[in-house]
Parts: structure tokens; C-alpha cells; sequence
């Protein structure tokens, strides 16, 4: 049994997990950077230890310390968080060599899932639709240009080893091609250290749809329905609701099987989120596999009732799985809103500096998932997001008045945030109408500045 988890993260996701382990009655350890020192997790947490500089690569990402850290402190678990180091194999790996419990998948499923040509041979290989797309990645551009004319334009360009949208590019024609290639490869060379690419069939106006998975030691998988994440800016979710006004119950099941299909398939262990491309027509695509916990799981949690977060410390220390498919009841309707500290009227300027004053909503069916307060400082170091906002109704309607009246009420004074523009979209008559796809925020700029 798991007794102490170093929590290898900060902000709102840290907090997450403290409270989750606090509930269990397991202790848990808050790593933080310089930068961090007066950080709510830090506050939180039974014990808080340093591991660092304030930038990422000399504290939140770097393997040797935080491994230290837990040592030292007498830990015998890491929670990842999401980001970081959360979807790293390399690290999910020495974990395992210093016997320290990982709560996720192993770090062999992390690699092949992580890699999209292998994911995607995993998902070809067990009858899991997928886009159509080069069998091998690539790195040479006129090689590429070749596979590009094979799948047939327009095609999108993918970093093998990437996510967060960085190395990603999009060709509508061959004359655009090299152009976006190169691109899209030293974008992922940077991001990734790795140059390989992968060419795939850009499927146009799709909704991303991803369905969200537990999985246990002994070979059983369920889901528990999916959520909406088509509201979303350069491949950055910005609002994710479940259950999605798109598919009708035959289309979830359907959905459903082939999202606890891919699990098996990869001989999947822990949470875990199988992401869908769906076209207008009803045709769905494997995209890819996120081997965490996501930013958007709360929605999940309003309409099931279930701690993702429990569960996923539950399957770490060998537990069964508790639920059976038929256990899964989706009731009402869940949105998510992520708070930003950002200018959207200055293309999204990220906007560091001191909250002077703080006022969050409550109420019934009303959520904040957040690490901020009065006076915390908001550093250019890390990422921009400042809070989740979620609410549960029992329709869609209600879950929208619930967001608008929650969004309408948000006060966080000193740096500029996407709380207006947010409130924007979800009174938006198309956002409202259900009727959208993941070009939405495109289309929204353009009737804003119209």
C-alpha cells in the first residue's frame, strides 16, 4: 500500500492531488523551485522540499532531483501530475529502477504510446479506425513530400514524439508542403530533441472528441464516457464539456468500445485518454493516446461521480478495479472553462505580475480547481493557466446559464486575464448551439472583429 506521494508538479493539478491524498489519509510532499517557495501546493502538502531554479529544466523537469527528493523525504510513490515529466518514459522508467511506485502506465506503454507511428501500427493492428497516414515516420523532406502525395492533400505534419501542438504544421497543397515540413520539424527538434515527423490525412472541421479510461493490473478496462475539447486555440483546449451534444447514445457506445479496444491493445495500465478526431458525418479516427491524468478530468468527475485522482492511486498500488462498464452513468451535463493569465486582445501576451485582489464563485454545481490567491505572483516561468471553472447541470442549458452567471462573477485584479473573452464564448450563439468543430475559435475571432 502506498503510504507518502511525492507530487512531481505545481499550481492547481498539485493541489488536486494533495486533497485527493489527504481524503485517502496518504501523506504527501510538495517539490517546489525557488520560484515557487510561497506556493499554495507547498502550503498544502505534509512536507515541501526544493528541488531547484525557478526555470523547468533545473526543478520541475529535471529526473535526478525529484528522484532525490522522494528519496530523501521517504516517499514510495511519484504522482506526475500532467506536463512536466508526466508523459515521460525516461523518467516513468527510473522510477521504476529505484522502486519508487509511478501512478501512471509503465514506462514501455508510455514510450510506445507516446510515439505516434507506434501507436498508431498498435491501433492499425487491433481493427481501431484510424486516419490515413504514413506506416513509418520520417525525416527526410523529399521523402516526406512523397508519403504526403500518397495520403492525399491536405495533409497535417506531426512531431513523432510531440503533443501540446508544437511540431505541428498543416499543407493544403504540395506547394506549401516543404515550407510547413521544415517547420513543423525544427519546431519538434527543439521541443523534443527528436526530428523524426509523421504525415497524416488532416481530416477538416472535425470535433475532437476524447474518451477518458481506467484501466487495472489484471486486464480490466472501462470508460467513462467522453468529453468535448473542440473549443480549443493552435491545439490548446480552452473549454471541454461532457457528455458531447455531437453523438447520440449508439455513437458513444460505438465511440466507447473502440476507446477500451485501444486500451487493451496497448496493454494499458492506470488512467489513461483516448483521443477521437469525429467528422460531420459520423466517421471517427484514432488520434492519440495521453498516458495521464488530463487538465479537463473534472468534467469527467461532475457527470460520473467518480475521483480520477483516488482511482488512479487505487490501480498504482494493485488494486481491481472497483466499477464495471455497467456501473457508468453519465447524469446532467459538465463544463470546463480554463483561466488564463493572458491578453487576448494582445494575441494571447501571457501576463505575469502580483494578484492585488481574488473573488471566485460557488454555489451549487459549481467548481474551482486553482492554486492562486490574494497576492500570489503569477511568474513568466511556468504555464499561464491560473484556474478551472466547472460547472455541473442537470442539461446543457443549465450547465450554460450555470458558466455564464460563475464567469460573470470571477475577479482577478493586478494582471490581465481571458476571463472576458471567455465569458464571450459561452454566450456566443453558435458555442450555444452546440453546433461547432475545432474550428470554432477561428470563426469566433472573426464575427468579434467583424
Amino acid at each position: 500500500m502506498i503510504r507518502k506521494v511525492l507530487i512531481a508538479n505545481r499550481g492547481e493539478i498539485a493541489v488536486r492531488i494533495i486533497r485527493a491524498l489527504r481524503e485517502m489519509d496518504i501523506a504527501s510532499v510538495a517539490v517546489y523551485s525557488t520560484a515557487d517557495k510561497e506556493a499554495l501546493h507547498t502550503q498544502l502538502a505534509d512536507e515541501a522540499i526544493c528541488i531547484g531554479e525557478m526555470k523547468a529544466n533545473e526543478s520541475y523537469l529535471n529526473m535526478e532531483r525529484i528522484i532525490s527528493a522522494t528519496l530523501a523525504t521517504g516517499a514510495d510513490a511519484i504522482h506526475p501530475g500532467f506536463g512536466f515529466l508526466s508523459e515521460n518514459c525516461k523518467f516513468a522508467a527510473l522510477c521504476e529502477q529505484c522502486n519508487i511506485t509511478f501512478i501512471g502506465p509503465g514506462s514501455s506503454v508510455m514510450k510506445a504510446m507516446g510515439n505516434k507511428s507506434v501507436a498508431r501500427e498498435t491501433m492499425v493492428n487491433a481493427d481501431v479506425p484510424v486516419i490515413p497516414g504514413s506506416q513509418e515516420t520520417v525525416t527526410n523532406v523529399r521523402r516526406a513530400r512523397e508519403i504526403a502525395k500518397e495520403v492525399g492533400y491536405p495533409v497535417i505534419i506531426k512531431a513523432a514524439l510531440g503533443g501540446g501542438g508544437k511540431g505541428m504544421r498543416v499543407a493544403y497543397q504540395e506547394n506549401e508542403f516543404d515550407a510547413a515540413f521544415k517547420t513543423a520539424k525544427k519546431e519538434s527538434e527543439m521541443a523534443f530533441d527528436d526530428g523524426q515527423m509523421y504525415i497524416e490525412h488532416f481530416v477538416e472541421h472535425p470535433r475532437h472528441i476524447e474518451f477518458q479510461i481506467l484501466a487495472d493490473r489484471y486486464g480490466n478496462v472501462i470508460h467513462l464516457g467522453e468529453r468535448d475539447c473542440s473549443v480549443q486555440r493552435n491545439h490548446q483546449k480552452m473549454i471541454e464539456e461532457s457528455p458531447s451534444i455531437a453523438l447520440s447514445e449508439e455513437l458513444r457506445n460505438a465511440m466507447g468500445r473502440e476507446a477500451v479496444k485501444a486500451a487493451k491493445a496497448a496493454h494499458y495500465e492506470n488512467a489513461g485518454t483516448i483521443e477521437f478526431l469525429l467528422e460531420p458525418d459520423g466517421r471517427f479516427y484514432f488520434m492519440e493516446m495521453n498516458t495521464r491524468i488530463q487538465v479537463e478530468h473534472p468534467v469527467t468527475e461532475a457527470v460520473t461521480g467518480i475521483d480520477l485522482i483516488k482511482e488512479q492511486i487505487k490501480i498504482a498500488q494493485g488494486e481491481k478495479l472497483s466499477l464495471k462498464q455497467e456501473d457508468i452513468v453519465l447524469d446532467g451535463h459538465a463544463i470546463e472553462c480554463r483561466i488564463n493569465a493572458e491578453n487576448p486582445e494582445k494575441n494571447f501576451c501571457p501576463c505575469p505580475g502580483v494578484i492585488n485582489e481574488l473573488y471566485m464563485p460557488g454555489g451549487n454545481g459549481v467548481r474551482i480547481d486553482s492554486a492562486i490567491y490574494s497576492g500570489y505572483e503569477v511568474t513568466p516561468f511556468y504555464d499561464s493557466m491560473l484556474a478551472k471553472v466547472i460547472v455541473h447541470g442537470k442539461t446543457r442549458e443549465e450547465a450554460l446559464h450555470k458558466m455564464q452567471s460563475a464567469l460573470g462573477e470571477v475577479i482577478i485584479e493586478g494582471i490581465d486575464t481571458n476571463i472576458d473573452y471567455q465569458y464571450e464564448i459561452v454566450n456566443d450563439p453558435v458555442f450555444c448551439s452546440g453546433q461547432f468543430n475545432v474550428d470554432f475559435i477561428e470563426q469566433f475571432q472573426e464575427r468579434r472583429c467583424s
